[in-house]
């Protein structure tokens, strides 16, 4: 099977780009013989299955079965903050609409493509995410290291997350005025919005290394958002020993419900005080890895391949047909 995979979210600082790089190279380690994968947003009549890691990278008119992942569906629920006469999530819509195959991380998510995108709920396959191989408990010295490059205070909550825009979902204003004993650290890239926040330590963007040795560090990670499609800061805090207490969310609970700390929705004076006070180490995260998201992800392409042969078949039909052979009946009165 060749399969065209879009790469331009792995280049995202966020958790978009951490999910192309990992399911990319996990699909390289663990494609079968006489497999391959291109990387291209443009597919050519050669490949068997183009796959969008992206709702934006979705295509119209895809020369060949389409899989379109699908991470949250946030922009859907909250219509009014866009510009009513923006065409462009119309024609996302349609596009994800005309994939053989959509993957989303959450039955929540599933759930909410259907009700929202009005997809069918057999052309979804859930798959869930996981933490980076380079997400695991980081050594006291290496963890002592970053802080002192950092500037950072021995004891810290931690909030993990993009901070170039506002996002009132996110709750991060709010968090950052909740009253707290602990020094809160934002890690993220930022704007200048970001600064004006009271109260907080920004790093900007780290790297992978640095991030596992901050979850590390952190006495618990904490996260205020309303709406998640998965949580996988969460998921990598936990490889790194870190507790996590969270704003009630249903994709959340679905995942990790017995191994994160749930307050209610949008209550951060809980949420700061359970984190201040939970105890250390966290509970283990879920076994799941890259490797098993992959092999879950070839059998997707199989199924869209499979569902698109009749297609191709009929197509093929109508092609011999000459014009004018009792065939022609077949497109119909004109």
């Amino acid at each position: 099977m060749n399969v065209a995979f879009d790469t331009r979210p792995a280049r995202d600082e966020q958790g978009l780009g951490r999910y192309a790089r990992c399911l990319l190279e996990a699909l390289r380690e663990t494609a079968a013989t006489g497999s391959a994968l291109e990387e291209t947003h443009r597919p050519s009549r050669h490949a068997d299955v183009f796959h969008a890691p992206w709702m934006n990278g979705a295509l119209l008119h895809s020369p060949c079965p389409m899989v379109v992942t699908l991470h949250d569906l946030s922009a859907h629920k909250r219509r009014s903050e866009r510009l009513r006469t923006d065409v462009r999530p119309a024609l996302r819509r349609l596009a994800v609409e005309r994939a053989a195959r959509v993957i989303v991380p959450t039955e929540t998510i599933a759930r909410d493509a259907v009700a929202r995108l009005g997809l069918e709920r057999e052309r979804i396959d859930v798959i869930h995410e996981a933490p980076a191989t380079c997400m695991y408990r980081r050594p006291p010295d290496e963890v002592a290291a970053v802080r002192a490059r950092l500037a950072l205070p021995e004891r810290y909550l931690l909030w993990v997350g993009g901070l170039r825009h506002p996002d009132p979902a996110k709750h991060v204003d709010k968090l950052a005025a909740t009253p707290r004993k602990m020094p809160l650290v934002l890690v993220g890239p930022t704007s200048p919005w970001a600064h004006e926040l009271p109260g907080v330590i920004l790093t900007g963007h780290v790297s992978d290394d640095d991030l596992a040795a901050l979850y590390s560090g952190a006495h618990a990670l904490v996260i205020a958002s309303e709406d998640e499609g998965f949580g996988l800061s969460a998921v990598e805090a936990l490889a790194c020993g870190t507790p996590v207490v969270a704003c009630e969310v249903p994709a959340m609970r679905e995942v990790l419900d017995g191994r994160v700390t749930f307050v209610a929705a949008c209550d951060t004076h809980a949420l700061i005080e359970r984190a201040e006070t939970i105890a250390r180490p966290a509970r283990p995260a879920p076994a799941w890895t890259w490797h098993d998201a992959a092999r879950a992800t070839w059998r997707t392409y199989e199924r869209a391949l499979a569902q698109d042969l009749p297609t191709r078949a009929a197509g093929r039909l109508r092609r011999r047909r000459a014009p004018g052979a009792p065939g022609r009946a077949l497109a119909g009165p004109r």
